[in-house]
């Protein structure tokens, strides 16, 4: 019997059946399954839904996008990432993650440019940490072959995309101009492109390795880069940042390096004071969507460590600066919000809890999970 046939056989259960039924009425519903059966119920319900699965770790969401693999088309599933970092910590995330990050929001906020995505995997960490609003709309970049576009545009274009001009390419979100050759590394891509132009004309694009600089003979039809900052220092930013360096001298080498358009370690941590809104992962996936929780009990507790340990960094920011009589910035916007409010709060999506410990009155699924025959 293949695993097809085995997610079919799931999806026809009764007591799955049921669970469908409620959650077309937009009801809260919570099943107790196996942990292996997790991957299975999920796909069932993405076949007639778009899903959004999240698990308690960055771990945990990577395993269970590769178990959904087996059922649901690779280009349907994706991955949305959290930061390495708290909100508030003056470090800046990895430009892989924020171009995943903005990958993703780009693919829901323009679902027909791209394959959609049928089921979005997440963490607890991503899920309950806010976002700048509106990041899926910001342009991405789009050239292709042949395309009357000059070496100066592009420049211009991946500057506004937050990429950093080095000498040398040798990471994702950087760009190297030489002679009439640019170099990038867009955040979603395997490999580094290089651009050569005739005139104003794109000739030709290629992959090359980092390594040795050297073409890999792989041509490229086209390049699709999305932003790899968060926060782009636009002319509203600039200015809110020139704003605010007089009240908060402590910040001012950051500050006075965001006023004059140059990106700054760990600018990210000010996000909440130089953009004008914050939203969250829920208010921009499809509204049709089901929420799954894979393990929802690891989820909370998962959820509160966060909130702790992000209030307990925003409570030593706060003593630090009254000792040296300094007001603190407010930062608390970007904080992680409470996962329980979270989920209480949100009437426009249908729930679906995944419990590996059943309780009293939740249902389960006639679900064996298969022996383990191993000593």
């Amino acid at each position: 019997m293949t695993l097809k046939l085995i997610s079919d056989a799931i999806a026809n259960d009764p007591i799955v059946q049921g669970a469908l039924s409620d959650l077309d009425s937009g009801l809260k519903v919570r099943l107790a399954v196996n942990k292996s059966a997790i991957p299975y119920v999920s796909a069932a319900v993405a076949k007639t839904r778009p899903v959004v699965l999240i698990a308690a770790t960055e771990r945990a969401a990577q395993d269970l996008a590769n178990s959904l693999t087996d059922f649901v088309a690779e280009e349907n599933i994706a991955v949305f990432p959290a930061w390495e970092t708290l909100p508030h910590e003056r470090l800046s995330p990895s430009s892989d993650t924020v171009g995943r990050r903005m990958a993703v929001l780009r693919r829901l906020a323009h679902p027909k440019e791209v394959a959609p995505i049928k089921v979005l995997v997440t963490s607890a960490r991503a899920f309950i940490q806010p976002i700048v609003a509106g990041l899926g709309d910001v342009p991405a970049l789009k050239i292709s072959t042949g395309d009357d576009f000059s070496l100066e545009k592009l420049v211009t274009e991946l500057s506004r995309l937050g990429f950093d001009r080095v000498d040398l390419v040798d990471r994702r979100g950087q760009f190297a101009v030489r002679g009439g050759i640019v170099d990038l590394f867009p955040p979603a891509l395997e490999h580094p492109l290089r651009v050569e132009f005739w005139g104003d004309t794109v000739e030709e694009i290629r992959a090359f390795s980092i390594a040795d600089q050297r073409s890999l003979g792989i041509a490229v039809d086209q390049i699709f880069a999305t932003a790899c900052r968060e926060l782009l220092i636009t002319d509203d930013v600039a200015a809110k940042a020139a704003s605010l360096i007089g009240s908060h001298p402590e910040l001012s080498e950051m500050l006075e390096k965001i006023a004059a358009g140059i990106a700054a370690e760990g600018m990210e941590s000010l996000i909440p004071v130089l953009v004008p809104k914050l939203e969250m992962l829920i208010d921009v996936i499809d509204a049709k969507s089901v929420i799954i929780e894979a393990e929802p009990e690891r989820l909370e507790t998962r959820a509160h460590e966060l909130v702790s340990t992000s209030a307990e960094f925003l409570e030593a920011s706060w003593s630090n600066a009254t000792a040296g009589n300094v007001s603190p910035i407010d930062l608390e916007a970007s904080a992680f919000r409470d996962y329980r409010e979270l989920r209480d709060e949100s009437n426009s999506h249908a729930w679906l809890g995944l419990t590996t410990l059943a309780g009293p009155t939740d249902e389960s699924p006639d679900i064996e999970a298969t022996p383990d025959y191993r000593s």
